[in-house]
């Protein structure tokens, strides 16, 4: 028998018997009665039995102990008193319920990290209830950004940093620094995971810098590992803020440089305050602020001078750096380096390489991603074991399919997991079940023989940071409205919130949820929308009469695709650019055409439209590497800066990319966008 499989016996059986007892016990009973200690020596019965306590309470199960006095080891007591075991009744209405599975439904399909321990933790909340993935219904909603790992490796590491933040180990990997384009080896206390912009950040205290880091999951390198043996490692400082980093804005990671203090005019304030008003404080402008003119002032601490400049001049002449000192200095040089290398021309190094093509980038997946995370084996098998308890007080056999389904398992792992709850035991030869796989059905014994599996257990940590982190994903952009009022009662049954200990989900766009209310009532109820509209790229206000047919997520935040009565073709709109959305009484028949058109697009993902133009694009040596782990190079010159290939279906977006280069990105060709570039920073 493999060791994996006789450590589950083993502690699952640790818990039937300690449970079945109803009182604390002697480690010697424990060793005499449960499954797999029996036949250790006391020496290595010792061992294993602390590295069990130690690993079920990484998963969230805490035994009790209790210490009658100084003494020899075999005078502890241990018990698991129920509300460390059990999970406390959640009373979910049928709208929360529905929310939940339709989340489901919607991640389930994409790349979503945690798909697997999300399964698992709805048969758990939903306990008692029908099957959450026949009762979901599918939204007109689309998912391009799902919190995928992104392959079988970072899956991996993913899953690791979670056990190590869960059991306070310090990992050490190694990792290229893109600051100095070096790789190093790092030894880190990890303490957050933040997913944001498409990616996972690590947050954890830095032993070679003595200081708190940031550390992309993508640029650690092999394998991730830990640093001892020890049960665990450190204790995160008290004074650590774990959400703040999730809440912060991109030019806000990493160390405070200081306050900046920004001119916005009056135009786009409501957008400012809107999307970025909680990263800083926006104001009326006084006299003695020295604006330009009529507008407000947006004040905010940054970290990084390149991000913020960068977003500056995303804004155009809708913004300006007034203070410190420097920070507007390097933000006007950085303007009228973006001005000249447009305007009077530009001559890049000599190639000295032409990288070869790489293949196109993957479109949509409409499978399971291989990057989900394999969820704990020990939660699959406990919420197993109440399916099968649960069937045989009902006198039904469970259709071997169906459970194949629900908990997604092959033929063979269903068999494997069947025949191992068969063999735990609550002490004195007595088992928790026995159940049978007869042809495409399973028959449990008609009186199980204990019923410790038959209430849902606690969610373990992995499962409680799936459910929380989907919840977070959608935010309140699903057309139940119920979500918000399932994570509380989530996290109230838990005693904690889970995205304050392990993963965090930053929210992509502003404070759009009254808009996406009123699209989902018009999607809802094929409605006309009226919606005044800002066009950043063109720094104008539209007025809009759409017919909306879904909701999209992609990198930059939520969309609404409609089809445009104005333009008469298919048009998705930004949420956070939608000032005023007002649901008209003209209903409209949906057209088949667009239906069909209908889906999440590749430049929801990574910017790139099957029938986009390219445009070739210089950047910067300081740049360059950044641009690598996005675009395709091709071409590499003398001085260390490199071409690339910047797909773009409208010249407006492409304008838009290129100012957020500050400085560091020149179209090269097409003449056309090159010109559209150029006028945009003359003017």
């Amino acid at each position: 028998m493999a060791k994996d499989t006789e450590k589950l016996i083993r502690q699952l059986s640790l818990i039937s018997f300690l449970m079945a007892q109803g009182r604390p016990v002697s480690a010697l009973e424990i060793k005499r009665e449960v499954e797999g200690y029996s036949d250790m020596n006391d020496d290595a019965f010792a061992r294993r039995f602390y590295a069990d306590r130690a690993e079920l309470e990484s998963l969230g199960i805490q035994l009790g102990v209790e210490k009658p006095g100084e003494g020899f080891f075999e005078a502890e007591l241990y018990s698991l008193p129920p509300e460390n075991f059990y999970l406390d009744a959640i009373s979910f209405s049928d709208d929360e319920l529905a929310a939940l599975s339709t989340a489901l439904l919607l991640l389930t399909d994409g790349g979503f990290a945690y798909a697997e321990p999300l399964r698992l933790a709805l048969q758990q909340v939903a306990w008692g209830h029908p099957n959450p993935l026949n009762e979901g219904e599918r939204a007109p909603v689309e998912m391009a950004m799902t919190a995928s790992a992104g392959g079988r490796d970072l899956s991996q590491r993913l899953s690791k940093i979670e056990t190590a933040i869960s059991r306070r180990k310090t990992i050490e990997f190694t990792y290229y620094t893109m600051e100095r384009g070096e790789t190093e080896k790092r030894k880190v206390d990890p303490y957050h995971l933040v997913f944001r912009g498409g990616q996972f950040y690590l947050i954890g205290h830095s032993h070679e810098r003595d200081a708190v880091r940031v550390f992309r999951l993508s640029r650690i390198q092999g394998k991730v590992g830990y640093a001892s043996k020890a049960e665990h490692d450190f204790s995160p400082p008290e004074n650590f803020d774990r959400r703040d980093y999730g809440s912060r804005a991109d030019w806000q990671l990493g160390e405070t440089q200081g306050t900046a203090k920004i001119f916005i005019r009056e135009r786009i304030a409501w957008l400012i305050e809107r999307d970025y008003g909680s990263y800083g404080e926006l104001r009326n402008a006084k006299k003695s602020d020295g604006a330009p003119g009529k507008g407000r002032i947006f004040e905010t601490s940054y970290a990084s001078v390149r991000e913020l400049i960068a977003c500056v001049l995303r804004w155009r002449s809708n913004a300006e750096v007034l203070s410190p000192e420097e920070l507007r200095v390097e933000a006007e040089k950085r303007r009228a380096l973006l001005r000249d290398r447009h305007v009077n021309g530009f001559q890049p190094a000599e190639i000295v390489d032409r990288p070869l093509q790489e293949g196109p980038r993957r479109g949509r997946s409409n499978g399971r991603g291989e990057a989900a995370i394999r969820p704990e084996r020990f939660a699959r098998l406990v919420t197993l074991a109440g399916l099968l308890i649960e069937a045989a007080k009902k006198g039904e056999r469970l259709e071997v399919a169906e459970l194949r389904e629900r908990l997604e398992l092959t033929d063979e792992e269903l068999r494997e997991d069947v025949e191992l709850l068969n063999v735990v035991n609550f002490g004195g030869g007595t088992y928790v079940l026995y159940a049978e796989i007869l042809g495409d059905e399973i028959e449990v014994d008609s009186e199980p023989y204990g019923d410790n599996f038959a209430r849902p257990a606690r969610l373990l940590p992995l499962e409680a940071k799936a459910l929380v982190a989907a919840i977070d994903l959608f935010g309140d952009h699903l057309p139940q409205s119920d979500l918000q009022s399932a994570r509380r009662k989530i996290v109230k049954a838990l005693g904690h919130d889970p995205s304050e200990e392990g993963l965090e989900i930053a929210s992509a766009g502003g404070g759009d949820a009254e808009v996406a209310r009123i699209v989902n009532d018009g999607i809802a109820k094929s409605r006309v929308l009226e919606l005044s509209y800002y066009k950043e790229n063109e720094d104008q206000f539209t007025d809009r009469r759409v017919e909306p047919y879904r909701l999209e997520n992609g990198k930059e935040g939520w969309y609404v695709e409609c089809y445009d009565l104005t333009k008469e073709g298919v048009r998705h709109f930004k949420l956070d650019r939608v000032k005023e959305a007002k649901l008209s009484e003209e209903a409209f028949d949906p057209r088949p055409e667009v239906e069909e058109f209908a889906g999440v697009e590749g430049w929801m993902t990574h910017g790139e439209v099957p029938t986009a133009e390219v445009a070739r694009v210089w950047v910067s040596p300081e740049r360059a590497r950044w641009l690598r782990e996005e675009r395709t190079v091709v071409e590499e010159l003398a001085d260390g800066a490199v071409v690339v290939e910047l797909p773009y279906a409208g010249k407006p977006w492409l304008v838009r990319e290129i100012l957020r280069g500050a400085g560091d990105l020149v179209v090269l060709e097409p003449p056309d966008a090159r010109e559209a570039i150029a006028k945009e920073i003359a003017g």
